[in-house]
């Protein structure tokens, strides 16, 4: 059973913005190059609806609902962002590289390295380099077609990341690659939650009043 139309919308809206980008950028014909802290948000954003809807719903202090009546959602909403916000900031450096293969990227990265650090050198999945403060391993998701560049170790150089992000976009720039297959995969799930969504509140216009009663007048 599916739940009120207006939670559900809450819920599935930013799960679609999220499945459409992430389709958009699989059928291009390119990599797409971003840090791991945008990486991040964008995943906070999409979460947002089912946090709103789950636990910020069911947890929401009661004192402060009937002090400050329907505004205590903004201030609910402002400490998820932040709570986002203090992760970006602890996170260690990352960059993310959707719509390629672990084997194609390696020799673009190593080409990008080593114009970064002449002494870049490469152990099984790990690349050091020294002269720039810069050590990281490739993480790889391979059904998605995606890499992640992660730090490894807690002492890096963020000049050096911003040094090697720079170069790495450039030559990605030029670097051909397939389509991902699964985009339509993706942007067809993302329509199907949509459809549901609006159909369901086109059929049950009254649960959406007594749920905007629930949800604002607490």
């Amino acid at each position: 059973m599916l739940p009120d139309p207006l939670r559900l919308s809450i819920a599935v809206l930013p799960l679609v913005s999220y499945g459409l980008l992430l389709g958009i950028i699989n059928a291009r014909k390119k990599p797409f190059l971003t840090s791991g802290g945008a990486d991040l948000a964008t995943l906070g954003m999409a979460l947002s609806g089912l946090m709103f809807v789950g636990p910020i719903e069911l947890f929401r202090p009661e004192a402060a609902a009937a002090e400050f009546g329907s505004y205590v959602w903004l201030f609910l909403l402002v400490l998820y962002w932040l709570c986002i916000w203090l992760a970006i900031l602890l996170a260690r450096p990352r960059l993310v590289i959707y719509n390629i293969s672990s084997e194609e990227i390696r020799p673009v990265l190593a080409e990008a390295a080593r114009s970064v650090d002449p002494q870049a050198r490469w152990a099984g999945d790990s690349l050091s380099l020294p002269t720039v403060g810069v050590q990281l391993h490739l993480e790889s998701f391979d059904v998605m077609r995606h890499v992640s560049l992660v730090a490894s170790g807690a002492k890096q150089d963020l000049a050096g990341w911003r040094q090697l992000a720079e170069l790495l976009a450039k030559r990605l720039e030029s670097f051909p690659v397939n389509a991902n297959p699964r985009w339509l995969g993706i942007v067809l799930f993302a329509v199907i939650m949509l459809v549901t969504s609006l159909v369901h509140m086109l059929n049950h216009p009254q649960q959406i009043s007594q749920a905007m009663q629930e949800i604002l007048l607490y």
